[in-house]
């Protein structure tokens, strides 16, 4: 069975080598959908019985890894220099530093990392996380898949 749950959040970003537009800063409303996978939980009583897992239960781990620290944050590539030393002028900015450049690309896979050691199979039901889908826009995604990050053995 897979399950999805979509969160949103707002950030700025800047592709320092784009040959457009988006070389400029600016930010977006960002949406992920985390799908996991999982036997549905058949144990009588427990409060997760008839699921994968409870979907606010997916929304408060994702939170607390990755949306609230990415929220309103900007996503800075490390290598960009003249945007890194102005973010480290700003006292107390929220700064989040990329190894890579902020893509709706790299971000999905860099989301997809860090929620897969977060969700863990507490129920014995093969939970695991499948793909994160990144919306940059409401018409531009990119898709992390667990096949594409950990090849087809993952």
């Amino acid at each position: 069975m897979l399950i999805t749950r979509r969160l949103e959040f707002d950030a700025g970003h800047r592709i320092p080598s784009h040959n457009s537009k988006c070389r400029h800063l600016h930010g977006h409303r960002y949406a992920i959908e985390i799908t996991l996978s999982g036997d549905i939980i058949t144990e009588a009583g427990a409060a997760e019985q008839g699921m994968v897992m409870d979907y606010s239960e997916v929304k408060r781990i994702a939170s607390a890894v990755l949306v609230d620290k990415w929220d309103h944050a900007f996503l800075a590539y490390s290598d960009d220099v003249p945007v890194m030393e102005f973010l480290q002028s700003l006292d107390g900015h929220k700064t989040v530093v990329l190894d890579v450049p902020p893509t709706a690309e790299n971000l999905a896979l860099t989301a997809f990392r860090i929620l897969d050691t977060a969700y863990r199979d507490s129920y014995g039901n093969h939970l695991r996380l499948e793909q994160v889908r990144l919306f940059e826009t409401p018409n531009c995604w990119a898709d992390a898949t667990r096949g594409q990050v950990f090849g087809p053995a993952g």
